[in-house]
C-alpha cells in the first residue's frame, strides 16, 4: 500500500465494516462529519467500480490545536477512514498513519503528545471495526 497508510484486512464485507466503523466512531464520542460513497458518485457518471466509503470523523477538541502548530494540516484532518473492497471481493479499512501527517506537516516536537493519542485512538477504532490490532 502507499507511504504513510494503515491497512487492514476486515472479515466483514464493506456494508457490515463501514456500519461497525460508524458504530465505533460514535462509541467514542467523535464527530463524523459526512461520508462519501465513491460507488453512487460513480454510478452517477455511468461508471462502475469496486465499494469505497471514505468517512470522514474526528474531534475539534484534538484536531486544532494541531493546526494550530501547522495550518497545512486542514488538508488532511478531520481524519479520513477509507472502506474499500479490491478486484477479489476482500474488504479492507484504511487510514493515514498520524506519524505520517506529523512528517508531513513538518509537526515538531511538541505535537508528540497529540499525535501519540491520535494514533491509539486511530488503532482503536480500526481494530475494533476489523477485531484485529492494528499496526503502522
Amino acid at each position: 500500500m502507499g507511504e504513510g497508510l494503515v491497512t487492514l484486512r476486515s472479515p466483514t464485507d464493506a456494508q457490515a465494516t463501514l456500519a461497525r466503523l460508524l458504530a465505533e466512531i460514535s462509541s467514542r464520542g467523535l464527530t463524523v462529519f459526512g461520508t462519501v460513497d465513491h460507488v453512487v458518485a460513480a454510478q452517477a457518471v455511468g461508471l462502475e467500480m469496486n465499494p469505497a466509503t471514505v468517512v470522514a470523523f474526528g474531534s475539534p477538541k484534538s484536531g486544532t490545536p494541531l493546526m494550530r502548530l501547522a495550518p497545512t494540516l486542514a488538508i488532511d484532518l478531520p481524519l479520513k477512514a477509507l472502506v474499500w473492497d479490491d478486484d477479489a471481493g476482500a474488504t479492507w479499512l484504511t487510514y493515514n498513519a498520524p506519524a505520517w501527517l506529523a512528517h508531513r506537516h513538518a509537526l515538531g516536537p511538541g505535537a508528540g503528545r497529540l499525535i501519540t493519542g491520535m494514533a491509539e485512538a486511530l488503532a482503536a477504532i480500526a481494530g475494533a471495526t476489523v477485531g484485529t490490532e492494528a499496526s503502522t
